[in-house]
């Protein structure tokens, strides 16, 4: 296989190959390890597979892509600290499949259109720049000056700095995204958009509100020395299969795990370690308890357990004294729990549920851990605070082996957060960034994803950048969704391959091909190191082992600053006005002091506001930010985030420290609360059954064993029995039986909503599966167009893709 041979196009998704089996009952193993090394070698060949597996998690290394899972002490790394999705995740970015300019010449857009998430990201890496011009047919090369010459004209053509978006990809490293948002706050706008939207937005919202930080509390040491673990709503085996090594390490010191899912996950069933032969044979047993709830029913399950709780005075009543508030309401909307409600909203019996509170009860030190399950309904921050609510009933934070786990899905989500990449910083924040660069960035609050996307909608954003990402296939309404992609003036996706956001277009459009996290980083004459944050606050550096995939590839903070640079010449072009901080050039608006917009008056050179001379010039902050020391030695940044950022000194040093560094969390720390009050605080919600009409079902969307979010690796889901498809719904027997339907039938999905609108994905096959009555489950992208846009978590604006209600349809009839 040749460094640069290109995939035989043909190869694509034949849904009527679909084979469905039984489930099986374990996870990883000889299989695992079989899998992982297969398709290691055939997308990257033997010699590049050694050179990036055994440098992948290691303190010399890099950092996994395909999930945020902490690494262990330094000490405790094997020579394979890796898992079989991770393997997939790096085989994806170091194939040896190339895109290049004869790709795309020999395949129009419309014709790209046509194909699946799966080829377009199996056809590999993208080599150069591309444009696709008004009007034109196909892709073409362009250079990178032109590419950044056209993005800036399109910026300062804006009426506005608010008409431009800047989303974010998990993927992004700390260095980047502090430039990024850096870059964005002196163009003038918080439109920082970024994927943590569509995921634990709900977690970050509902953490602020009742501990103060929208981060989880424990270490990876605490999981181990926990006596009871909870997983709610989270698939660890497919979507963080590293975590069952520390459940494992967890069963052997005497813990008890619980498992809170509709549907049981065979990486919670048995756990076949393939680090030692004990494991690869017979494996360990984890969950204790598998409670199946039903979809959206997790509230009602935690009111239920603190109920309990507090009924059998199981309460640590000194940490509750000394560090909350909002006990006695808590307590007293307890007391008024109804069971019937408690049943009918989660399908469990009042014995099921005791079970599970007898062993919060019993437990020392309880971590409770969870992921998309809990975090995309409606009621998400109401239900993640009644997770909170049990744990301060028992004093579960700040001490050994307790503790709030919110699991974060991307490598660095969560780094991104901190470096902040957030649409609503706090003050503290960008008056750092104030006090550090010398202008004062914008203070009213920027656009989230779903506000993004209705913002395309309605003409009021014509720019948009993705910093990585998939937006349009990950977003939730893809009608909506790529129609209002379509009426911005120019799209750009910063990408290592392709993906459906770059078929789904503005007037104009760039692909950017971009470093990736496995290969080295020699911008400015020297190799750089990036640094990036895990689920648990841990910083630590990263540095790919692999030359580039071409020579044209550009590294994320390379692409941000010469953004910056072309945006900042043009601005401090003749003829334009440079005098207000945080504006553009090519605005109709003036700005105020807090850089947003004030007054439009008449406009000259690309409609910006001319008479710059009758008020006092200063220069505009993108020309006073020195992009290009950041460029040559990321050093530079990182000096700059240990001032801003909190929690950051000497950021530079001790990121090369082995392991890294632990970034400060006051209730894990020293169970200090920055709240209102300065104490955690207890929370009442009401109790609100989801009511499904009669012949609907309520359809939670997940991932294949075999995909990242939207990246699919292949087409085996084999922990659930389906492999060679994905357009598949899993119903249980009874409900298949009672829609008049048999397992096997294909069927449309239509959703339901209140807005009245009919979003349908057609053609799945119904798959007899295990799981409480009248829920179901497929897989996203897929799904992705039946979740409303304006379906979304109260206080988040998360979309709710995991409590959709559909009915099916047989034959496409309604």
């Amino acid at each position: 296989m040749g460094l640069l041979s290109r995939r035989t196009p043909d190869e694509d998704i034949d849904e009527s190959k679909v084979e469905v089996g039984g489930n099986v009952h374990a996870a990883a193993g000889v299989t695992g390890v079989a899998v992982a090394m297969k398709r290691a070698v055939q997308e990257m060949g033997v010699r590049r597979t050694a050179q990036t597996l055994l440098k992948l998690n290691q303190t010399d290394g890099f950092d996994c892509q395909g999930c945020a899972w902490p690494d262990p002490d330094p000490s405790r790394r094997h020579t394979a600290e890796f898992c079989e999705n991770g393997a997939k995740a790096v085989a994806e970015e170091a194939t040896l499949h190339r895109v290049d300019r004869g790709f795309f010449a020999e395949h129009s857009l419309a014709e790209l259109a046509t194909r699946t998430e799966y080829w377009l990201g199996k056809q590999g890496r993208i080599t150069e720049p591309v444009v696709l011009r008004e009007g034109a047919t196909h892709y073409e090369p362009i250079s990178w000056d032109d590419a950044f010459a056209l993005m800036a004209q399109r910026l300062v053509e804006l009426d506005s700095p608010d008409e431009a978006a800047f989303y974010t990809s998990g993927k992004t490293s700390n260095e980047a995204a502090f430039a990024y948002q850096l870059f964005a706050r002196a163009f003038g706008t918080n439109n920082l958009p970024d994927c943590s939207n569509m995921c634990h937005e709900s977690s970050g919202t509902a953490l602020i509100e009742t501990i103060g930080i929208g981060k989880g509390s424990v270490s990876l040491e605490d999981i181990h020395q926990a006596s009871l673990v909870v997983v709610v709503g989270q698939n660890p085996g497919t979507n963080h299969p590293r975590m069952l090594s520390a459940l494992e390490k967890a069963k052997r010191n005497g813990a008890t795990i619980i498992a809170v899912n509709p549907l049981e996950e065979a990486g919670l069933v048995r756990f076949k370690n393939p680090q030692s032969p004990r494991g690869l044979v017979a494996g360990t047993g984890m969950a204790d308890l598998h409670l199946p709830v039903r979809i959206n029913g997790d509230l009602a399950l935690f009111q239920a357990i603190g109920a309990l709780l507090i009924e059998w005075d199981a309460v640590d009543h000194t940490f509750v004294e000394e560090h909350t508030h909002g006990f006695a309401e808590y307590a007293a909307h307890a007391a008024t729990l109804d069971w019937d409600e408690v049943t009918r909203a989660t399908g469990l019996n009042q014995q099921q549920i005791t079970e599970a509170a007898l062993l919060f009860k019993d437990s020392a030190a309880t971590v409770t851990c969870w992921a998309m399950g809990i975090t995309q309904h409606h009621n998400a921050v109401a239900t993640i605070k009644e997770i909170v609510n049990v744990a301060l009933l028992q004093g579960n934070l700040g001490r050994p082996g307790a503790g709030l786990c919110p699991v974060r899905g991307h490598s660095n989500v969560q780094g991104d957060r901190t470096m902040g990449v957030w649409e609503r910083m706090p003050d503290f924040f960008l008056d750092a960034i104030r006090d550090e660069f010398g202008f004062d960035p914008p203070r009213e609050h920027g656009l989230d994803t779903v506000d993004a996307i209705r913002a395309l909608r309605d003409g009021k954003v014509r720019f948009f950048l993705a910093m990585g990402g998939n937006f349009v296939a990950a977003a939730p309404d893809t009608e909506v969704t790529e129609a209002a992609m379509r009426r911005a003036d120019l799209t750009v996706h910063v990408s290592t391959k392709l993906n459906r956001s770059h078929v789904v277009t503005g007037r104009e459009a760039l692909i950017l091909p971009v470093l990736g996290r496995s290969e080295k980083d020699l911008t400015g004459g020297r190799e750089q190191r990036v640094t990036v944050e895990d689920s648990m606050s841990a910083v630590h550096a990263s540095r790919g082992p692999l030359a580039p995939a071409s020579e044209h590839l550009r590294s994320e903070v390379d692409i941000v600053c010469s953004l910056a640079e072309a945006v900042a010449a043009r601005i401090g072009s003749p003829g334009l006005d440079t005098a207000s901080p945080g504006g553009s050039a090519g605005s109709t608006t003036e700005k105020d002091v807090g850089g947003r917009a004030a007054s439009a008056s008449e406009g000259e050179v690309g409609g910006r506001a001319a008479r710059a001379s009758e008020r006092p010039s200063r220069p505009h902050p993108l020309t006073t930010i020195p992009w290009s020391e950041f460029r040559s030695d990321y050093t530079e940044i990182r000096r700059r985030i240990a001032r801003v950022v909190p929690g950051c000194e000497a950021y530079d040093e001790r990121v090369d420290e082995p392991g890294g560094f632990v970034l400060p969390h006051g209730p894990r720390d020293s169970r200090t609360f920055h709240t209102a009050t300065g104490r955690a605080g207890f929370s009442v919600s009401p109790l609100q059954v989801l009511e499904v009409p009669p012949g609907r079902l309520l359809l939670q969307t997940l991932r294949s064993h075999d995909q990242f979010n939207t990246t699919i690796y292949g087409l085996e889901d084999r922990y659930r029995g389906v492999s060679g498809g994905r357009r598949v719904i899993f119903v249980h027997p009874e409900d298949i039986r009672a829609l008049d339907l048999e397992d096997g039938d294909l069927v449309d999905l239509v959703s339901e909503w209140a807005d009245g609108v009919e979003r349908r994905a057609p053609a799945f096959r119904i798959v007899a599966y295990d799981q409480p009555r009248g829920c179901a489950a497929a897989y996203y992208p897929e799904t992705n167009p039946l979740v409303p846009l304006d379906s979304t978590a109260e206080g988040s604006n998360t979309p709710t893709s995991k409590s959709v209600i559909v009915r099916l349809v047989a034959g496409g009839r309604p």
